[in-house]
């Protein structure tokens, strides 16, 4: 209670005020901007409410979030996979809301991309007008739609912490007397993000360097800056060390280890012919942002000198370290991998859109085509993944009647609409559908062997894809396509617009 009251007081002193920064007109009141954010969100987002098939990973984190709520299961025990707990927690949460999950964690995800809009908003006033300020969060929430981040993925979450991380950092870095809680603050927010997904580590680092540089600047003893570096330090690992105890109490701690921390390091390198186009999507889509943070810089407002060196060099270090986590990891397999890049990007592109009619002009002429734009996007995706119509189709045509349901290659949320049984930890199906998940040492198990022990269980339905993914696991198809061959009829097929077929697969029955 102590802590969420002293939480609650530095969010609110920080919110309230831009430090270095001299008055200016009056602002919006908070709420009217918070409350035009969350409409802003929910028109942009209104085409995804109710499509259980948005996203192909959002699907298997509300499965796993229904099986922790409804049925008890243990993450990395009883579901195999390697995010961290506190994504499957958040899905966990939203199966406590009831209904069927889907509007639930889409509407927990608006709430979300509306807060992590509104702080945007806060951060991007200590370098711009209110208007350029209301651009960029505005920005945020469009940009999300290309970054394939439309509806729960990871980024949405994670996010939203991070800005609260940035928003703590800046005040403990302006607030000299209270560096010590502010920096704890931050630190907490980085550490829970870090159980939704690790890559923030590299935001987190950047984060304790420039609360540890402004205690040196602040002329503390090294002894003092040491002193508080541990203790930030160990709020930061805080979240992911309780989860670690938790394994541990329940004597899985070993699941645990190798699904979050071992098995990484199994898993195949990602074919370049795959990693090249998308990385090259992702550098389309973060160019425009680019470009107006460049022209932002250029347009820096003035304030005070050391004022104006510390937030550029906060935001640029920020940019930095973001690009930095999606280098290093090496995966562009899906724009959502850099999605954290575009916070940085959007603030810094504030003092665009500060000052003149016609800058002002500009925000409301970007904004206008890029939500277009944004729409045209989601319709496109929707129709080549299937909405909620083929979803429902697929769930009848594949529902189990006396057996499980076992899906090959095809859509998790197939699992939780048919409310089937689960023939394998390893139910999200590119974990043994993909080449680079070929290996034991990427799943603690041999791909080959499981789906031979599945296919002898004889699922009562099967679902498959055509034609077969040129990057997947030639061993494991092979296996499927001999029982389904012997033993199984095709009893439905749904073509999709990318020029493939969603197919389901019966049990012959025996005479």
């Amino acid at each position: 209670m102590e802590l969420r009251g002293v939480v609650g007081h530095h969010l609110a002193a920080a919110l309230s005020r831009a430090p270095g920064i001299a008055e200016r007109r009056a602002e919006p009141a908070p709420g009217l901007v918070a409350l035009g954010l969350l409409l802003l969100a929910a028109l942009v987002r209104i085409q995804t409410f109710g499509n259980p098939v948005i996203g192909f990973d959002e699907q298997f984190y509300l499965l796993v979030g229904d099986r922790m709520w409804n049925h008890h299961a243990l993450p990395y025990v009883d579901i195999f996979d390697r995010k961290p707990v506190g994504l499957f927690l958040i899905y966990a949460f939203v199966r406590m809301l009831g209904g069927e999950g889907v509007l639930q964690y889409q509407l927990v995800a608006l709430a979300c991309v509306a807060a992590t809009a509104f702080i945007i908003y806060r951060l991007a006033r200590l370098i711009s007008s209110t208007f350029g300020a209301l651009v960029s969060a505005a920005l945020y929430i469009l940009w999300l739609n290309f970054m394939e981040c439309e509806g729960g993925q990871a980024p949405v979450f994670f996010n939203l912490l991070m800005v609260l991380a940035a928003l703590f950092t800046q005040a403990a870095l302006h607030r000299e007397n209270k560096d010590i809680r502010l920096g704890c603050v931050a630190m907490l927010c980085t550490g829970v993000a870090l159980q939704i997904k690790y890559s923030v580590i590299f935001e987190g680092f950047f984060f304790g360097v420039m609360l540890m540089g402004g205690a040196y600047r602040a002329g503390r003893p090294l002894m003092h800056i040491g002193a508080r570096a541990l203790l930030w330090i160990g709020c930061a690992l805080a979240p992911t060390l309780l989860a670690t105890g938790y394994y541990a109490s329940q004597h899985e701690l070993q699941p645990f280890l190798f699904a979050n921390f071992g098995s990484i390091f199994g898993r195949l390198q990602d074919p370049i012919a795959m990693q090249i186009p998308g990385l090259l999507v992702i550098l389309g889509i973060l160019a425009p942002l680019g470009l107006l943070a460049v022209l932002g810089w250029r347009h820096w407002q003035p304030t005070p000198a050391q004022h104006t060196i510390t937030v550029r060099a906060f935001y640029t270090g920020w940019l930095t370290t973001a690009m930095l986590g999606v280098i290093i990891l090496g995966i562009y397999l899906n724009p959502h991998y850099a999605a954290n890049v575009i916070v940085p990007l959007i603030i810094m592109s504030a003092p665009a859109f500060a000052q003149g009619r016609g800058r002002r002009w500009l925000g409301v002429a970007i904004i206008g085509v890029f939500f277009v734009a944004g729409q045209i996007v989601l319709a496109v995706s929707i129709g080549q993944k299937g909405g909620r119509h083929d979803a429902e189709l697929m769930a009848r045509a594949a529902q189990p009647t006396s057996g499980c349901l076992y899906i090959y290659d095809g859509q998790p949320a197939l699992y939780l609409m048919t409310d089937s049984c689960l023939l394998t930890r390893f139910v999200f199906p590119g974990s043994l559908n993909t080449r680079e998940e070929s290996s034991t040492h990427a799943l603690g198990v041999d791909p080959e062997a499981e789906v031979r022990r599945i296919l002898a269980a004889r699922p009562e339905v099967i679902v498959d894809y055509a034609p077969a993914y040129e990057f997947g696991n030639h061993a494991t198809h092979a296996l499927v396509q001999e029982a389904l061959a012997k033993n199984y009829r095709e009893t439905f097929s749904l073509p999709t617009q990318g020029g493939g077929v969603r197919l389901v697969y019966r049990l012959k029955l025996r005479r």
